[in-house]
C-alpha cells in the first residue's frame, strides 16, 4: 500500500520529530498537523486506543488526508500503572514538573518497584475508508534522578531494559529503534505493507 501524504495528528513537536523519522522511509511527505490547523481534540476515551482514534478521525476529517495519531503513557508498577492514560496531564505544568511528581511518588521505592513500561496505541485513519489500530510497548526502569537532554516527557527518567542510560541520554536514532511508538508503527508497516 502507498500513502503519499501522512498527517501526524499532534501539536507536540517532539512527538512529530519521532514520527517523522519513523515514517519518512514509507511516506513521501510527512506533515505536522499543527501547521495545518490549531485543532484541539478532547481526549475523552477510556483507553489509549480510543483517544488515538478520536484524534486520527478528527484530523482526517479536517485535512482530507490519511492521519496517524497516538495516545501513549508511562505505566509504573509501584504506582499500579499510573500515570498511564493521564501521563501528559497528571499535573498541570511543563514536563519537568511531571518528572518531579513521578520521582517524588517513587522516592522510597526500590529498583524492582520502579519497573515501568511506555505504552502507545497508534491509529491510522484513511478518510472515509479505513481505521487501523496497533499497540506497542517499551519496558524499563525509572531512574532515581533525571539525566540527558534529548527527548521529551518522561524520557529523562526512563531507562530501557538492556541499557544503562535514559531515553534522554540515548541518541535519537537508538531511542526511536526501541520506543513504544516504533514497535506500534512497525506493526502498521507490516500489516499494510507500506512502501514509498
Amino acid at each position: 500500500m502507498k500513502i503519499n501524504k501522512l498527517v501526524i495528528a499532534t501539536a507536540n513537536a517532539g512527538k512529530f520529530r519521532e514520527f517523522h523519522e519513523l515514517a519518512k522511509d514509507f511516506v513521501s511527505e510527512v506533515i505536522f498537523a499543527h501547521e495545518i490547523a490549531k485543532l484541539i481534540v478532547d481526549e475523552t476515551g477510556k483507553t489509549y486506543s480510543e483517544n488515538a482514534m478520536l484524534k486520527a478521525s478528527a484530523w482526517a476529517k479536517i485535512s482530507g488526508l490519511p492521519c496517524l495519531a497516538d495516545d501513549s503513557g508511562l505505566e509504573v508498577n509501584a504506582l499500579d500503572g499510573a500515570p498511564g492514560l493521564y501521563s501528559a496531564r497528571i499535573i498541570h505544568g511543563p514536563d519537568n514538573d511531571k518528572v518531579s511528581w513521578l520521582l517524588e511518588s517513587l522516592r522510597d521505592k526500590s529498583d524492582s518497584e520502579r519497573k515501568a513500561r511506555f505504552a502507545a496505541s497508534l491509529a491510522l485513519c484513511i478518510p472515509d475508508d479505513y481505521m487501523l489500530i496497533c499497540e506497542g510497548f517499551c519496558y524499563g526502569t525509572i531512574a532515581h534522578a533525571p539525566a540527558g537532554n534529548n527527548g521529551f516527557g518522561y524520557d529523562p527518567v526512563f531507562i530501557p531494559d538492556g541499557y544503562n542510560k535514559t531515553f534522554a541520554q540515548l541518541e535519537p536514532d537508538i531511542k526511536n529503534s526501541l520506543s513504544h511508538r516504533n514497535n506500534a508503527f512497525r506493526k502498521i508497516v507490516n500489516i499494510l505493507n507500506l512502501s514509498k
